[in-house]
């Protein structure tokens, strides 16, 4: 192995190879330093957290080949795939190399998961089943969801999502996604409609259901930089029933940037931005006509048994869309300890929301602040805080548990939220 390494780079300095895109194989003692590690194809494959973190632990480090090797293998045992190979293409810095992963699955992989499983003791419970099929460049995901906790209205349905990697070696990606949910309402969401407090900008009424129809194309710009275009046909039947369906059909862009860094000193950062647009437009036939805007930032440091991380999101919204377009804060993952429902029954047109926590070996605390609102009103900035435990699942470690208690802070009666759920 060592003489095939070294013939290889020595063949590369006669050549006078300038090519990026060739790989480059390289001595296990040289000085070139591993400047990430990505999956050729682009998926996002789910991998245990113990699995995750031997990743980490490379990016940074020399080459190894024979890290590289046993991280193959377990990938490949995880991922019940029929072969998992590597190669190392040349870096952006001069003493470095990328690590690119092949996962060859073209047996056929069949995967039952649940992707999320949470509590929220003032919205209720949220779960996601999944199943999974993959063969070569094809896969077929089929959800089976109930959720409390992320939109204005609470609703219950399936997703099915197909994807077609053959394109350019993975780095175009083409999807159908089908979903079908059926929808139930607060009461102080019922109660705001009816009222004259009904915002002008609301798109639609309540609706009883939802289908949306959505083909996609996602482009791997710069790697870990991707571009996702694609069409959203979204139907809602109105209540009464006798209403007739409202569709807001959209062109939707989402622009991704993923990225992680392990230093010399040992430690980790991370950072995940989007950018999501959704333009709802009569050129397609649709009723409502709105933009939707909605910018976020996740970024986070570690190193030893400490860890910080940074959140900020935005949003905008201008024309009238409808309730599941709407921005709301006050669930389990944003302005944590505060409802919904007390916030903004019918969500806002504007979004405005940052978070910071700290995080030692399980413990965490954190910090959020946000508001969200219509145009022409000012305002409010409402805070909260919280603590709770982090972490591993085990021999269930594939994904990760909280245990959380979150306060608002508010004048009179403060009552505090727990959160407890998994792969959230």
């Amino acid at each position: 192995m060592k003489l095939v390494l070294i013939l290889a780079l020595a063949a590369s300095a006669l050549l006078g190879q300038t090519d990026t895109d060739q790989a480059t194989d390289l001595n296990v003692n040289s000085r070139y330093i591993i400047e990430s590690i990505s999956f050729l194809d682009q998926r996002n494959y789910k991998l245990s957290t113990s699995a995750l973190e031997d990743i980490r632990r490379l990016v940074g480090a020399k080459v190894n080949t024979e890290a590289l090797d046993r991280l193959s293998q377990r990938i490949r045992a995880e991922l019940r795939a029929h072969e998992v190979t590597f190669k190392l293409m040349r870096g952006e810095a001069p003493e470095a190399v990328r690590v690119l992963i092949h996962v060859d699955q073209a047996a056929g992989v069949l995967d039952a998961s649940v992707p999320k499983l949470m509590y929220n003791s003032r919205q209720g419970f949220t779960g996601v089943g999944e199943v999974a099929a993959t063969a070569g460049p094809n896969a077929l995901t089929l959800r089976m969801l109930r959720d409390s906790d992320t939109l204005i209205e609470h609703f219950s349905g399936v997703q099915a999502k197909y994807d077609w990697l053959a394109l350019d070696g993975g780095r175009i990606r083409l999807g159908f996604e089908f979903d079908a949910y059926q929808d139930q309402y607060d009461s102080a969401t019922l109660a705001a409609l009816d009222g004259a407090s009904r915002p002008s900008s609301l798109g639609a009424g309540v609706y009883g259901s939802r289908l949306n129809y959505e083909p996609s194309a996602t482009f791997v710009l710069a790697a870990p930089l991707t571009l996702t275009v694609g069409l959203g046909f979204e139907e809602l039947s109105s209540l009464p029933t006798a209403a007739r369906p409202v569709s807001a059909n959209s062109v939707i862009n989402t622009l991704r940037y993923h990225q992680r860094w392990t230093g010399s000193g040992g430690n980790k950062q991370e950072l995940d931005a989007g950018y999501n647009l959704r333009a709802a437009t009569t050129l397609l036939g649709t009723d409502l006509a709105y933009t939707r805007h909605l910018a976020q930032a996740r970024y986070s440091y570690s190193r030893d048994a400490q860890s910080v991380e940074v959140t900020i999101v935005a949003g905008a919204i201008c024309g009238q869309a409808p309730l599941f377009e709407r921005f709301s804060l006050g669930d389990s993952a944003m302005l944590r300890g505060w409802n919904k429902f007390d916030l903004d029954p019918v969500g806002g047109n504007r979004l405005a929301y940052g978070s910071v926590t700290y995080g030692y070996h399980i413990m965490r605390v954190f910090y959020d602040t946000g508001s969200v609102w219509d145009p022409g009103k000012a305002p409010e900035l409402k805070q909260s805080a919280g603590i709770g435990v982090s972490g591993g699942l085990g021999v269930f470690e594939k994904g990760a548990f909280l245990l959380a208690v979150a306060f608002p802070f508010r004048s009179g009666p403060v009552i505090p939220v727990l959160i407890a759920g998994m792969n959230f």
